[in-house]
Formats: structure tokens, sequence, C-alpha cells
């Protein structure tokens, strides 16, 4: 192992710039060389790098987003797109890559590794937390905070005004992000897309709370749940309350990384690199049961992670 190769794949998440960092002092400790390909695997099929020293990496420990940049790659996809990225390896010899990213990335990262002898190792850094293999991902701990700090200023505008605001999360299609959300601020309704909702249920949930003296209410939805903003006009017509939308958007992916996501980050790259060392490959690290620890990339890539839905059970009864 002379070489190792860096790429940071699909959607940002905050600590991606902590892996990259951990990734090439560590690399560099051993002796080891290391190159950063840019704008995710478009840069590996054009053969776009950066060599990463110690140096050239300080100061973006406490940055958001991604210093190599990352994009979406239609080419990758195809055969002949991994195979120019396999080709771009080989050409810059070097022994394995460190992928860095979610869900899609490590599928392929996988489909990469039946073309080349390098060797490679997934550190997963997603706010969606969909990733199988590991407890929680880099980033996850970051977009919660951010959430969670712009629900609780929305609760203040909704208890003033007497309203029911459904705040949107991001996830895709998981539920990870909104029932962590949702438990953390004291959401009255939980939505997820891994649990089928009644729209009646809903109402009948804020007319109980209204009787209670509850006048107010916040609905966590997840972005995979459908159309949030017919949700809110249902409901305002069914129960006969003021209903706002509020999508936070794209601000849970960016922002500085907490210590959470910078310690996962740091950790995961000093087990990546270890992986490297020894010459094992086609896996990814993670956190598991407070342990850092590896599974083969491809079960990863192939397993569904359950969602705990004993949080949507708490935050009910907490809500009450």
């Amino acid at each position: 192992m002379k070489r190792i190769g860096v790429v940071t794949s699909g959607g940002d998440a905050p600590g991606m710039n902590a892996a990259i960092r951990g990734v090439t002092r560590i690399a560099h400790s051993k002796n080891y060389r290391v190159y950063g390909f840019e704008r995710g695997w478009e840069g590996l099929i054009t053969n776009a790098f950066r060599e990463l020293t110690p140096r050239s990496v300080g100061g973006i420990i406490q940055l958001g987003g991604t210093i190599l940049h990352t994009s979406r790659c239609p080419e990758f996809e195809s055969e002949e797109g991994v195979g120019k990225a396999a080709k771009t390896l080989a050409s810059n010899n070097i022994d394995g890559l460190v992928v860095i990213g979610g869900n899609g990335s490590f599928k392929g990262a996988c489909e990469l590794s039946k073309q080349t002898d390098a060797l490679i190792v997934g550190i997963p850094a997603s706010i969606d937390n969909d990733v199988f293999g590991t407890d929680e991902t880099i980033g996850f701990d970051t977009a919660v905070n951010t959430a969670v700090d712009e629900i609780d200023k929305i609760r203040d505008t909704a208890i003033s005004h007497e309203r029911i605001f459904i705040v949107e999360v991001m996830g895709r299609t998981r539920g990870f992000l909104a029932s962590t959300v949702g438990l953390t601020v004291g959401a009255e309704v939980i939505l997820v897309p891994e649990v089928e909702f009644d729209t009646g249920k809903i109402v009948r949930t804020l007319e109980e709370n209204s009787a209670k003296g509850k006048k107010s209410g916040i609905i966590v939805a997840a972005e995979g749940i459908g159309d949030t903003r017919k949700l809110g006009a249902d409901i305002e017509k069914d129960a006969g309350t003021e209903v706002r939308l509020s999508v936070l958007g794209y601000a849970q992916r960016g922002g500085s990384p907490t210590a959470r996501s910078r310690l996962l980050a740091s950790l995961f790259a000093d087990r990546a690199v270890e992986l490297l060392s020894q010459e094992d490959g086609n896996s990814i690290v993670g956190l598991l049961k407070g342990k850092i620890g590896t599974i083969g990339i491809k079960k990863s890539c192939e397993t569904e992670k359950p969602i705990d839905l004993s949080l949507l059970e708490l935050a009910n009864v907490l809500a009450s």
C-alpha cells in the first residue's frame, strides 16, 4: 500500500471534510501518499485529482460540505463509465480507495470493485442515516441538531398564533431523521415513510390535544411520505384549524459539523486506513453497538437498514 485515493460522492454531509482530513493525516503517518479525486465519480472518470497533504487539509475539520466537491454522475451508472474510473485508478497506481458517502456511493463502489484491483473501503457519511452496517452515519447528528434548532423556533410561532405546523425534514425514502428529530422536539405527530398514516387519525389526535388545552402543535414529516402541502390543506379543512407548512430543505445538509460528527469522521477514517494497511478492502466501516466495526460493502448495499419504530411509540407517550 503506497497510494490511497479519496472521493466524496453523492449528497454532501457535515463531517465529510473531517473524514478527508483524518484519512489524509493518518495515511501520511504511515508514509502513504494521498490523492483526492474531485467532484465525486466524475473525477475518477476524467482523472481530475489533487494530492492531499497534512498541510493542505489543515483548517477544514470545522467546515461543512466537502473540499473535494461532489456531483451526480450519470456516466458512472454505465459499465463503460465504471471502466473509465477503474483505468484512472490503475494509471495513477492507486492501491486503495476510500469512498466517503452514502448508499448510492457504496453501490457505485461495489460495481467499481469488480473492475479494479484497488482495495475499496467505504466511510458512511449521509444525513439520512440509512446505511446498513452502521448505527450512525457522519453528518446525521449535525442534521438532527440543525432541524431541532429550526423547529424550536417554529414552535414559538406556533404557540403564539395557536397554529399547527407541518415541518418537512429530509431523509429521502427513509424516516431516520424524522423520527429522531420528532422525538427530540416533542412533536405531537411524526410521519415516516415506513409507517402508513391516516389523515383522519391525525385530525383526531389534534382535536384530542385541543380538548386538553393544547391549541398548537408540531407535525414532523419525512419528505418521503408524499405531498405535505396537500396533507396540510386536508388537515386544515377537517380539523378547522390553521395549518402552516415549513420545508427545512437543504439547510439540514450544511453547516459546521457537530463534535459528534467530527468524532465519527476521525474514528471511521482511522479504521479505513487501518484496513487498507492490512490489505483488507471491499468493506465499509461503521459504528456497531458503540464500537467501530466493518461489514462487506456488498452486504451493506443489498440490505435495508431497519428503522427503530420504538422511537415513534415513545414520542406518542411523551406528546400526550
